[in-house]
């Protein structure tokens, strides 16, 4: 397979959302090795996905060339991912989490600032998909044989220093990943990660955003707590690589 067709290789970061996930994205695709920077909301079961997200991909861009990987993330658990399925050697999987009070928080204010209703936007229905997804994760940690690099999500802007070496090295990456990102064609658009100006500024941005207005329900913030701190635990026992605060 050629690389000037399809990237021989995928990386498949798995989290959720609002775990910094389009920074880490913009950060990986600006490599010159990584094509994709964005959601693309596919799941991952059989050959015929990788296709697909080679189509999805070339909607909107171009690969290039002498690169070597292919990027998506995937953050719910309606799109699920089978590596041993795809017929395909080399793919590299990173997890991460963010912890929850700040994320759930995140998730909160993300979705009341859409026209239409929308469910994340209650505190308790954010906090369930927080649970269940961070539950999906720890599942899929402790069934796949894949290996995989796990790192928290609070890294990117607390530790990128140590974070950006550690994921050059399990990328296997023939330069250093950098703090500096490229903004691409479809940087802040709607269902393609943040939609924020910040996303726009190309460098990581260390401040931290204060949600702290927003309630959560405590009864649903304790849940949400002990599930990170269980399967945080699990997903680092059986991670090939961790990097953790």
């Amino acid at each position: 397979m050629s690389a000037v067709s399809d990237p021989c290789a995928r990386i498949f970061l798995l989290s959720h959302m609002r775990a910094c996930t389009s920074l880490a994205g913009h950060i990986l695709g600006s490599h010159p090795q990584i094509n994709g920077y964005y959601e693309m909301h596919l799941g991952y079961e059989e050959p015929a996905a990788l296709d697909r997200q080679l189509e999805v991909f070339r909607q909107g861009d171009a690969l290039k060339p002498g690169s070597r990987y292919l990027f998506d993330k995937l953050l719910h658990n309606d799109y699920p991912l089978r590596p041993e399925r795809l017929g395909l050697a080399d793919i590299k999987i990173l997890v991460v989490l963010a912890e929850p009070a700040h994320t759930i928080r995140s998730i909160v204010h993300l979705f009341r600032q859409k026209p239409e209703p929308d469910l994340y936007a209650s505190p308790v229905a954010a906090a369930n998909y927080y649970v269940e997804r961070v539950r999906a994760l720890a599942e899929f940690c402790c069934t796949t044989g894949w290996p995989y690099c796990y790192f928290d999500a609070e890294l990117w802007q607390r530790a990128p220093e140590r974070l950006l070496p550690r994921l050059t090295a399990w990328l296997e990456l023939d330069a250093p990943l950098s703090e500096r990102y490229a903004v691409f064609s479809r940087t802040g658009t709607a269902r393609r990660g943040d939609t924020s100006a910040r996303m726009g500024s190309g460098r990581i941005d260390r401040t931290r955003s204060d949600y702290s207005q927003i309630e959560v329900p405590q009864e649903a913030l304790e849940a949400a707590q002990a599930a990170y701190r269980e399967c945080r635990e699990r997903i680092v026992a059986g991670a090939a690589d961790s990097v953790i605060l």
